[in-house]
């Protein structure tokens, strides 16, 4: 009895283990199937939904850049192989051509997908008005730009909105008075040592050298010493080089690494994140070493101060970003982000900045020698200057006027991006004609391009891709140009990069009368990462102008 009563129970066992595997068997598959089916359901009900809205609000979709695999690979690689040949700014004019030519009309908004993610695409004033003013709080940075630029810069300027972004900015404020910009008695020396670092022959002529990397070294001296209230004095270091030596500027070639494989992870979308190899980790390691250097000494200089009371002629009254800082945080990697964030705006723009005027003076002699004449009588000699502050420095016409067409023709930041914060339109781009409002979805991508923007035939004439200073006279200007953006979140740096800029270009025209390209028939190509520079060397001869008695 007891036998059967085994055997039924072992059989019941085995009954309800198989039931169990049954179960589980056609459990999975339905779960599955039925996921599949909520996110299918999910898919087309929101696409109904924002049709709706849409329809409402009269909105009309743009044109659809053609060819494109469902996930957007292809444009990915397309993008990716433009920025190899350092051509990009070029394939966004290309792609409104092709468009305008399909549509028979000037297309300057569209739609692509690209490693995945739906983005606007637009080169059109009344939008960017729309985005960076009218509509200010309809659109932010956006967690892309957050996630792709966290590992170097952190939370600061650049990578923030709301609240945070505010206090960054206010926190930056001070640094941009009038009476700081008007110092220019330390931009002086690092001008002095980046023409000593030009080297001379005995007759008068340079030999060839490149004067983007004498200037972007300028600039970095210049940045740290304002940042930091010490100079790295990276000019210094290049000249005490022995010739042929393998370069010990690490944090040189870190930074700049690591901008380029910033803007690589932004090309990626939301696949940012396969691009994080070794050498990008190393590069981040020795930025970031390199600023908390500066970060340590201004905790300890605090300290001190906070310690025991100090007599005021040992307190500098020069305002340092980095001394400010600590006075409202001790937290030293937020310390680091927002003196990174600042770094990167002072070197980079106002390097490139340069770079694009020795280029465009090298292969321009007629404006050269014109715009040296205007220096001569308004500043004086090298020897001999006078009169060179902010105002004097901004009332010499012809030099804004070129430094004007410089950024028109080639803009320091050629594309920039926001993204919607809620379901909103832009103005115009849909509809067949192109004036119809565009529906926006929250937490779509819209690309803007200053470049394509400020060579628009139709808004600056047949010779909008030709480099004449002539046509800033008696111009004025608003959303066809906007080199440091507009809205509130205009370059807070603005008049500070013009005025050094201004500054540099004043004395070193004062020290040479004649330039020339070496490598005159050399196509102009693009270095573009998060700012855009000449992408090859800038390579000048220059003509030391004879001492005046």
């Amino acid at each position: 009895m007891s036998e059967s009563k085994a055997y039924l129970s072992a059989s019941s066992t085995g009954t309800s283990t198989l039931s169990n595997l049954l179960m589980q068997s056609w459990l999975a598959p339905a779960l599955v199937v039925l996921a599949v089916a909520g996110r299918l359901f999910f898919f087309f009900y929101s696409t109904w939904h924002h049709a709706q809205k849409a329809r409402r609000t009269g909105c009309e979709e743009p044109p659809v850049y053609p060819g494109q695999d469902p996930f957007g690979i292809s444009i990915l690689l397309e993008t990716l192989e433009a920025a190899r040949e350092k051509l990009l700014p070029q394939l966004a004019e290309r792609r409104m051509a092709f468009l305008s030519r399909q549509h028979d009309r000037y297309v300057s908004t569209f739609r692509m997908c690209q490693a995945g993610r739906q983005n606007l695409f637009t080169a059109d004033p009344k939008n960017i008005q729309a985005i960076l003013a009218t509509q200010f709080k309809d659109f932010g940075l956006g967690d892309t730009r957050r996630n792709v630029a966290d590992p170097v810069v952190g939370h600061g300027i650049f990578t923030t909105d709301g609240e945070s972004w505010s206090r960054s900015r206010s926190l930056l404020r001070p640094q941009f008075t009038r009476d700081q910009m008007s110092n220019l008695h330390r931009e002086e020396r690092h001008v002095h040592n980046a023409l000593r670092a030009i080297p001379m022959l005995s007759d008068g002529w340079s030999s060839a050298v490149d004067m983007q990397a004498i200037f972007f070294r300028l600039t970095l001296d210049s940045a740290t010493e304002f940042l930091f209230g010490e100079s790295c004095d990276s000019q210094i270091a290049a000249m005490q080089k022995e010739a042929g030596q393998a370069s010990d500027d690490t944090f040189l070639y870190g930074f700049d690494r690591c901008m380029w494989y910033l803007a690589e992870r932004l090309r990626f979308e939301r696949l940012y994140w396969v691009i994080n190899n070794h050498e990008f980790r190393k590069c981040i390691s020795i930025v970031h070493a390199f600023v908390d250097k500066y970060v340590h000494s201004a905790l300890m200089q605090a300290q001190q101060q906070e310690d025991k009371l100090q007599d005021t002629e040992k307190v500098s009254s020069q305002y340092i970003f980095l001394k400010a800082l600590t006075s409202t945080t001790r937290d030293p990697i937020r310390l680091r982000d927002e003196s990174l964030n600042v770094l990167l705006a002072g070197r980079d723009t106002t390097a490139s900045l340069l770079s694009w005027s020795i280029l465009l003076l090298a292969r321009h002699p007629d404006i050269f020698a014109r715009l040296r004449n205007d220096i001569l009588e308004q500043f004086g000699t090298y020897d001999q200057p006078r009169d060179m502050d902010f105002a004097s420095l901004k009332s010499c016409q012809y030099l804004q006027h070129f430094l004007k067409e410089t950024l028109r023709i080639y803009p320091i930041v050629p594309f920039n991006r926001r993204c919607a914060a809620n379901d909103t339109t832009l103005p115009c781009g849909g509809g067949k004609d192109g004036t119809s409002p565009i529906y926006v979805r929250k937490g779509r991508t819209v690309m803007y391009s200053t470049y394509v923007l400020h060579r628009r035939k139709d808004i600056w004439g047949e010779d909008a891709e030709i480099f004449n200073p002539d046509r800033w006279v008696g111009r004025n200007v608003t959303w066809e140009y906007i080199p440091f953006n507009r809205g509130p979140r205009t370059c807070i740096g603005q008049q500070f990069a013009l005025m050094r800029a201004s500054y540099v270009l004043v004395r070193l025209l004062q020290r040479f009368d004649r330039i020339e390209d070496v490598n005159s028939e050399r196509e102009i190509r693009f270095g573009v990462s998060l700012t855009s520079c000449p992408a090859d060397p800038v390579t000048v001869r220059l003509h030391q102008a004879e001492t005046e008695v």
